[in-house]
């Protein structure tokens, strides 16, 4: 990476226009280190709130501190639920969060889904769509309360996305509801097996109980967001737990109907990045369209010698993550139309 600035340009320094900080997966438990489900990766429960201070002690001493930061789901471990202890982890959490000197946007996981149901975490901190902007006189740009999404402009002819991942989703869901028995018969359709985190068989591995998917009237919103965006020549970073691009993911990780949500995407020219989580250990690609899939390497699979962060710099003609520990540095270029 040639980082010198060339001959009659700024340096790279002068050129930042503002900076967002990532972080995913913290999935913290008061439990001695365990592992993934298949026993071959280890989780440091109780570190991850350690490495989470790290990252908000690097963000808030930066020289120029960064504008935001998106938490990319899995803030805690589902074992909470089982010993009972889900308030008491994410308090915890939040309390270290309140450290944290620039506003942070919470995105919702599966791991959420396991600790608290919908209603709860709809009146909860973990809802920042407080945080959001409006765009005036364009009533369609106005997310439904029926899933947690949102927009926010970060800095001038920016606009960021948050999108829920699990508003087709079995959990969270009170079981006797329509909602409930809508996403169960999709993902029964999909997965024949009796266990539903089981992706065995499927030829559409991502099927499965811990993932979910973007309704339709989640994507007709984000379509107008788009088009609003297209039109105000605005650059976009989407957020979500779930990613939503084959090459950048493992393919049991990703969203029921990905395809759906990069059609939409792929209609339009402003998205320059789609940040998620998720795989835990990280992905990235740049699909046919331009647009960079970043899977950020998850916290809770971190070792107590490395980190998982990263603070995203964002220059006129591109974006530049700077990774710590193991979330390696990337460059997002924009397309060639959306260059300021």
């Amino acid at each position: 990476m040639d980082d010198k600035p060339k001959p009659g340009t700024l340096s790279e320094n002068s050129e930042v226009l503002f900076s967002f900080g990532v972080i995913a997966d913290i999935q913290y438990a008061d439990l001695e280190d365990g592992y993934n489900f298949q026993g071959n990766r280890r989780r440091y429960y109780r570190h991850s709130l350690l490495h989470l201070r790290g990252a908000i002690e690097h963000w808030n001493t930066e020289g120029r501190p960064p504008r935001c930061v998106l938490q990319l789901g899995d803030i805690i471990d589902g074992y909470n639920a089982q010993y009972k202890v889900s308030e008491k982890s994410l308090e915890l959490v939040m309390n270290t969060f309140q450290m944290l000197k620039v506003p942070v946007h919470h995105t919702w996981g599966n791991h959420e889904f396991y600790n608290f149901s919908r209603n709860y975490l709809t009146n909860s901190k973990l809802n920042t769509k407080f945080l959001e902007d409006q765009i005036v006189h364009d009533p369609k740009t106005v997310p439904s309360e029926d899933y947690y999404a949102y927009h926010f402009v970060p800095f001038p002819q920016f606009r960021f996305i948050l999108l829920d991942a699990y508003d087709l989703s079995v959990l969270g869901v009170d079981q006797s509801s329509p909602k409930y028995q809508q996403c169960l018969k999709i993902l029964r359709e999909h997965n024949p097996n009796s266990e539903l985190n089981s992706p065995q068989g499927l030829s559409e591995p991502q099927f499965v109980q811990f993932n979910g998917g973007f309704s339709q009237d989640q994507l007709n919103w984000l379509n107008e967001v788009l088009t609003f965006s297209d039109t105000n020549q605005e650059k976009v970073v989407i957020v979500s737990h779930l990613p939503i691009y084959p090459e950048a993911s493992d393919s049991v990780c990703l969203a029921w109907n990905y395809r759906d949500a990069l059609a939409v995407i792929w209609s339009h020219k402003c998205v320059v990045c789609f940040f998620a989580g998720h795989t835990h250990d990280g992905g990235y690609s740049e699909d046919p369209f331009g647009v960079h899939h970043i899977n950020l390497e998850g916290v809770i699979e971190t070792a107590p010698d490395s980190q998982a962060f990263g603070t995203v710099y964002v220059y006129p003609d591109k974006m530049v993550l700077k990774g710590r520990g193991r979330v390696p540095d990337r460059i997002m270029n924009y397309k060639r139309e959306i260059q300021l």
